[in-house]
């Protein structure tokens, strides 16, 4: 049985399959996020899911794409534990941009692809391997136009008095404004970068008001400079998109990649579907 792994910082997705791509089962867990999370909470995160934990000595490979996996020393950490919780397994752990390629571009294709989810990121595939021109410093430091990015920008617009009235209003109904349960979401429970990008639903929900769409306009100007024109050719390859924020915010990522002069590639909410047959065919 082989696993096939999703994971962002908000939610992973999991499938199992057999060697003839047969689904098994599928579930969902927490997301896995090695920078913020630590080690008994990774695990207790594998135990809250019979299908995972009842079948973990059945699996025999695992294929880990996921957030925070961008360095050796997180692979390496994420690794040991599911080495330990997959007894029987062979682990294979990747950045979730691997998971992104994989599921957006044709084989030896050439495009830069780029996660919009709870966090953001970017890279140039040249048909075999991936390139980064930028090291991500984390939800605090970077993440231009993410669900975290957003969430920040409605509580300061919140908080600042900037958001309009009655949008304050419902923002109010919909979440705990409360100043400490806020402080204690941020800085005492874990992953508090997928504590602000639960605020991102509002933003799209009201993407068309003139408050919102100053932030989009700002976020999505700000990942295309920092993140996509680190490439020289990015106007010579298609740009693939995966994450939420990528796919609800099509139309205005659209419109700010023509105005410069690039050409969007495919745009997926998630990739998980697309493993399936890249493993199939590849492993």
């Amino acid at each position: 049985m082989k696993l096939l792994v999703d994971s962002g910082s908000t939610k992973a997705d999991w499938i199992a399959i057999d060697d003839k791509g047969k689904v098994i089962f599928t579930t969902q867990t927490l997301g896995l996020n090695p920078e913020v999370l630590t080690k008994e909470e990774l695990i207790s995160r594998l135990d809250n899911k019979f299908d995972i934990s009842h079948n973990k000595n059945n699996a025999t490979h695992i294929y880990f794409y996921g957030a925070g996996c961008g360095t050796d020393r997180m692979k390496n950490f994420l690794t040991a534990i599911f080495k330990e919780y997959f007894s029987n397994a062979i682990v294979s752990v990747f950045e979730d941009t691997y998971a992104a390629v994989y599921a957006t571009t044709p084989k030896n294709e050439k495009a830069i692809v780029c996660i919009l989810g709870t966090g953001s990121n970017c890279s140039y595939f040249d048909g075999k391997v991936l390139h980064q021109k930028v090291q991500s410093l984390g939800y605090i430091a970077m993440d231009d136009c993410s669900g975290n990015r957003f969430g920040r920008h409605l509580l300061r617009g919140y908080y600042f008095n900037k958001m309009p009235l009655e949008m304050a209003q419902e923002f109010e109904k919909e979440f705990n404004v409360d100043p400490d349960f806020i402080k204690n979401k941020l800085y005492k429970e874990p992953n508090p970068n997928a504590y602000l990008a639960t605020f991102a639903k509002f933003l799209i929900r009201h993407k068309d008001t003139d408050f919102c769409k100053i932030y989009i306009n700002e976020e999505l100007e700000a990942f295309v400079e920092n993140y996509i024109k680190q490439f020289d050719n990015y106007r010579e390859v298609p740009v693939h998109f995966v994450g939420s924020i990528a796919f609800y915010l099509k139309e205005e990522l659209t419109e700010i990649l023509q105005k410069n002069d690039i050409k969007i590639g495919n745009v997926l909410r998630r990739p998980i579907d697309g493993l399936i047959a890249y493993h199939v065919l590849n492993t």
